[in-house]
């Protein structure tokens, strides 16, 4: 995860460039639901992209991991959008819980607790008992290792 949010640093600062450029914008606030569609929908474009072309994001290339449906081969297009949005809920109902806890208890400092949200996609991990991730399990997806070519070339010598 951190390595794919070093690359989505740069997709995001790309897409917050051409988005300031494109309507003047002076400061973050200033049309910032916008601003928040179009970073959502140019990250989607980088994932979607990405798995649609072969299956893996540079990260998941580096460790190996391939996203596949029930098939073996690259999951359709459909199915990798709906992938992509079905991602987020957990998380963002994690940061609604850290927020919910920081409002009602009026301690601010457990909003810094916030930084944990994206690992709730995790949890449902701990209760499937293929270790799928739960939008995975819904769509007919899943993560395999695969061989890298340089294991490939050793262990054919």
């Amino acid at each position: 995860m951190m390595y794919e949010g070093v690359l989505l640093f740069a997709v995001v600062f790309l897409a917050g460039y051409l988005f300031d450029t494109l309507t003047q914008s002076r400061n973050a606030l200033m049309l910032r639901h916008t601003r928040q569609l179009v970073l959502f929908i140019a990250i989607g474009v980088y994932f979607v992209w990405s798995w649609r072309y072969s299956g893996q994001t540079l990260p998941m290339k580096t460790w190996n991991v391939r996203l596949i449906d029930r098939d073996g081969q690259v999951p359709s297009l459909g199915r990798l959008i709906a992938r992509y949005i079905l991602l987020w809920p957990l998380p963002l109902a994690a940061a609604l819980l850290v927020k919910g806890g920081s409002m009602l208890t009026g301690y601010t400092s457990t909003d810094l607790l916030i930084v944990f949200a994206p690992f709730a996609v995790f949890l449902g991990t701990f209760f499937d008992k293929d270790r799928q991730f739960l939008h995975d399990r819904i769509l007919g997806t899943r993560l395999v290792t695969v061989s890298s070519p340089a294991r490939q070339a050793k262990s054919a010598r």
